[in-house]
């Protein structure tokens, strides 16, 4: 009896509150196919940083529809963050590979080699800490999303929730407070630029000058026509 006991608190338990947490994080899914997130827990979390600074401060995001997004910041953020995001089924294993004997050499993790996807998976629900367990997660969510969403969906997400700066959220935010125009009418030279800074959004915000920033923007732009959209 003592034995069941400690299966049930060791294992039975642990086992059945992370299977509930899963079906959450489907039905959630299932929800946005048809409906727009509202928000995502990594928008909730700057936001509540922000906030403890200035109690006033509100986000800056606003949902626009795929259609009302320049197709060359689409080009420009595939061909940035994850060129074969078309293709493959939401987890681009070399990468991943690449990344941890990177974090292997470093003795921590420095670099998760995600995709457009996985990136989604990660804003939508987890937090920013890095390790292999919040890793693992997010690979299962990633599969939910590509499961339940087709491409297009999960990029017009992507594109309307990822972070391009201190409290700015989203590609109509973004455009409109680096270039006072909206989503649909970015340059490619802007497209390419804005695509460069999502790695750092919050540095390229402060540092929108940089010659690095420069000078890989010319090089997505170069890029971008071979991008595959979906």
């Amino acid at each position: 009896m003592r034995l069941k006991r400690i299966l049930f608190w060791l294992i039975v338990l642990p086992l059945g509150l992370f299977l509930l947490l899963q079906l959450y994080f489907l039905l959630q899914i299932v929800w946005w196919r048809s409906f727009n997130p509202e928000s995502t827990s990594f928008m909730r979390q700057q936001e509540a940083v922000l906030q403890e600074k200035d109690p006033k401060f509100v986000l800056k995001h606003q949902w626009v529809n795929y259609s009302k997004i320049s197709k060359n910041l689409k080009r420009a953020v595939i061909a940035s963050e994850d060129d074969g995001f078309s293709e493959h089924d939401g987890v681009d294993w070399e990468a991943m590979q690449k990344a941890f004997e990177k974090n292997k050499k470093k003795g921590k993790v420095v670099s998760g080699g995600s995709t457009i996807t996985q990136q989604l998976a990660k804003n939508l629900f987890l937090s920013g800490e890095r390790s292999y367990y919040r890793k693992g997660q997010e690979l299962i969510i990633t599969y939910m999303l590509e499961m339940c969403m087709d491409k297009e969906r999960i990029f017009e997400i992507y594109l309307n929730s990822v972070e391009w700066g201190i409290g700015i959220f989203g590609a109509e935010a973004a455009a409109r407070h680096y270039y006072g125009i909206s989503a649909a009418a970015l340059s490619p030279m802007q497209a390419a630029r804005l695509a460069v800074m999502l790695p750092k959004p919050r540095y390229y915000d402060k540092n929108t000058g940089s010659g690095y920033l420069q000078k890989r923007s010319e090089i997505i732009l170069r890029r971008m026509n071979s991008s595959e959209l979906p």
